[in-house]
C-alpha cells in the first residue's frame, strides 16, 4: 500500500498567499481539504499550527504543520517529487528562480500592499516604487526568458515563478477598479503583462479566483479597514 497523505490547507479564499499554495497542490494532483479561516477570529488549530506568526497559509501534512507560503511551496516540491517540478533541477537555474521569487515577495508585493493600505503621499510614493520595481522585474525576466518575448505557459507544467506571478498579478483588473491605480501596464511591462494574460486564461486559474466584482469589493474592504486603523493610531 502507498503512503497515506492527509493534506489540509488553512487559508482565505482570495488571499494572495493562499493562492500561491493551491495551484501547486492542484498541478501536483494532491488531494487536500481547504479550511477557510477568519483572521478576526482565528481557529485554535491555526494558532496551534502557527504559534509564532499566527498567520495563513498553513499546510498540515499528516498532522505536521508547515508555515510561510514560499516554504510551503518548496516543501510540496520536495515531498511530492512527481512532475511538474516547481523548481528547476539545475542549481544555477534554481538559484535564479529563488532570487526573483524573493524579489517579487520582499520588494514588489510589499510595495503593492502599501498602495492598497495607504493613502496620500505614502500611497503616491508606493505607486512610484511599484512602477520602478516593475521595470526591474520586466528587465530581469527578459534575461530569464531570453529571445522568447514571454514565457511559454502550460497549465499542466507551471513552475514557482508562474505561481508567484499569478498570485501577485492575476487580479490586476480588480486592483485598477478598486484603487484607480494601474499596477500592470502593457506598454511599460509587455512581457509580464502577456505572461499574466496567458495565466489568467488557464482553467486552473479561473477556478481558483472569485469573480471580478467580488475581488473588487474585497479589495475595497481591505483598503477601508487599513485606512480606518491608520487614522485611529
Amino acid at each position: 500500500m502507498g503512503e497515506v497523505n492527509i493534506v489540509k490547507l488553512h487559508g482565505i479564499g482570495a488571499n494572495p498567499y493562499s493562492k500561491r499554495v493551491e495551484p501547486a497542490l492542484r498541478i501536483k494532483g494532491i488531494p487536500y481539504e481547504f479550511i477557510e479561516e477568519d483572521l478576526s477570529n482565528k481557529s485554535q488549530l491555526l494558532l496551534k499550527s502557527n504559534p509564532v506568526y499566527k498567520k495563513i497559509p498553513v499546510l498540515v501534512h499528516n498532522e505536521q504543520p508547515v508555515v510561510d507560503s514560499l516554504i510551503i511551496l518548496e516543501y510540496i516540491d520536495e515531498t511530492w517529487k512527481n512532475a511538474p517540478q516547481l523548481l528547476p533541477d539545475d542549481p544555477l537555474e534554481r538559484a535564479k528562480v529563488r532570487f526573483w521569487t524573493s524579489f517579487i515577495q520582499q520588494q514588489l508585493f510589499e510595495a503593492m500592499t502599501r498602495v492598497v493600505t495607504c493613502d496620500g503621499e505614502i500611497q503616491a510614493k508606493a505607486i512610484d516604487e511599484v512602477q520602478g520595481k516593475m521595470k526591474v522585474l520586466e528587465e530581469g525576466m527578459k534575461e530569464v526568458f531570453p529571445g522568447s518575448g514571454s514565457p511559454s505557459i502550460d497549465g499542466d507544467n507551471l513552475g514557482l515563478l508562474d505561481i508567484m506571478i499569478c498570485s501577485t498579478f492575476s487580479p490586476y483588473k480588480a486592483y485598477e477598479e478598486a484603487l484607480g491605480v494601474k499596477i500592470l501596464d502593457p506598454e511599460r511591462n509587455p512581457l509580464v503583462f502577456c505572461w499574466v494574460k496567458a495565466l489568467n486564461e488557464l482553467p486552473l486559474v479561473k477556478e481558483l479566483y472569485p469573480p471580478h466584482d467580488k475581488l473588487v469589493a474585497l479589495l475595497k474592504v481591505v483598503r477601508e479597514n487599513a485606512l480606518r486603523v491608520s487614522s485611529s493610531t
